[in-house]
């Protein structure tokens, strides 16, 4: 199975029939076979400029050379996923992606897919690259055997690099620095990755998105020859007290050529896998009876408790605080009234005959809303003075009418 490019339309459309043929043999190429050993590190770097000349090999005749971001999307074939023992990633899309993990005597000699001579599994990964400018989109099929172990490496050793993210430690340069860096501790160039991990996959925290914040990596070696004096002092208990009063160790275990790959020595650890590991004792076998354990004897009552002071907070003095509230409400309401007398005397008497005329006068005007026609123009819409002669007197009310003047100086 090949490789599969998905160009738009127009780009066929103004390009030589020749120059379609050659991007068409550039696409079908073989997979990609690569092999991962038990026990050992496995990384696989996605190169972004790789896949940028497969997307527009052709422009690169026209001088037109771009350099795109891109998103990889890797799964197992036929599954959504990856495998366990690998995982993916990419920081920015401007920036090249890893697959990287390791497999365990557990991933060997499952998903057998192909017959080899070795019993080996066999991984199919697919590997689906997006440019995020022309949105296009190309895939590419990655096969990993993994084989049996390869190199015995019963001392392990785990360190911590504070300084670092795990993309700038995936790379081949990046690892080999530090592999000479912990050579000169161990005494020893017989060294190879056991695995490479994120102290967020850890538990770590997430770091700040300042500069000098890093989230860290642990990085486990391995190899075939004991510990060092320098590594065996991890495993004594004045390392321990040292770490906890906030010491570092000495001068000549802790080397490293880049600050930035210097190891966090109260966070790294020995594994010692030389030595067997005795199995766990074996379960005992009961008669599978519950053996006497006597008579059940309840718990004693507990002693009587006097309930009436929680009584007299909780119940009574709320009570009597709602009556007193009560009784001032109404006192302010009922005995602080000024009484409809003392109302009266101070009120002006125009707007007390206002005040009681006012059934009176909504009756009226009822009365002319029922038959308009017939009633005459009422004497409120009448002009207070004569407009042609100036006169001022107002007409002569009857005693008995309801209407009145509403200035006092008009009677």
């Amino acid at each position: 199975m090949g490789r599969w490019v998905d160009y738009p339309t127009p780009w066929f459309s103004s390009v030589p029939l020749s120059t379609v043929s050659v991007v068409s043999l550039l696409a079908v190429q073989a997979d990609i076979i690569a092999y991962a050993p038990v026990g050992q590190l496995y990384v696989y770097e996605l190169q972004r400029e790789i896949f940028q000349n497969e997307f527009e090999p052709f422009h690169k005749l026209y001088g037109r050379v771009y350099n795109d971001p891109m998103v990889f999307k890797c799964n197992r074939q036929l599954f959504p996923d990856l495998p366990r023992w690998l995982r993916f990633t990419q920081r920015h899309p401007h920036d090249n992606g890893f697959l990287y993990g390791t497999p365990l005597q557990q991933d060997l000699g499952k998903n057998i897919i192909e017959t080899h001579t070795d019993p080996s599994s066999v991984f199919f990964c697919e590997i689906y690259v997006t440019n995020k400018r022309s949105y296009e989109t190309f895939k590419e099929r990655l096969v990993i055997n993994v084989a049996p172990a390869v190199k015995l490496m019963p001392y392990q050793a785990e360190f911590f690099i504070g300084l670092r993210e795990i993309e700038k430690v995936l790379p081949s340069d990046v690892q080999e620095e530090i592999k000479q860096d912990i050579q000169r501790i161990w005494g020893t160039d017989r060294l190879d990755y056991v695995n490479i991990t994120s102290a967020l996959d850890r538990g770590g925290r997430v770091p700040l998105p300042l500069a000098g914040h890093y989230e860290g990596v642990y990085v486990k070696l391995g190899s075939d020859q004991p510990y060092s004096e320098c590594l065996l002092r991890l495993q004594k208990a004045e390392h321990q007290r040292e770490c906890e009063a906030g010491g570092k160790i000495s001068r000549e275990c802790s080397v490293c050529t880049i600050p930035a790959n210097c190891v966090t020595w109260c966070k790294s650890t020995l594994i010692d896998l030389s030595r067997p590991v005795p199995p766990p004792p074996a379960p005992t076998v009961g008669s599978g009876i519950l053996a006497w354990g006597g008579e059940f004897n309840p718990p004693d009552s507990p002693p009587e408790r006097d309930y009436l002071p929680d009584y007299i907070i909780t119940v009574v003095i709320p009570f009597a605080l709602a009556i007193i509230l009560c009784l001032l409400l109404a006192y302010v309401m009922c005995c602080r009234r000024e009484g409809v007398q003392k109302r009266d005397a101070m009120t002006p008497d125009i707007q007390l005959y206002h005040h009681h005329t006012i059934h009176g006068n909504t009756s009226e005007l009822r009365t002319m809303a029922d038959s308009r026609s017939a009633v005459p123009q009422p004497l409120s819409t009448l002009p207070m003075f004569n407009a042609r002669t100036g006169e001022t007197a107002p007409p002569q009310y009857p005693s008995d009418s309801v209407h009145i003047p509403l200035i006092m100086a008009q009677q």
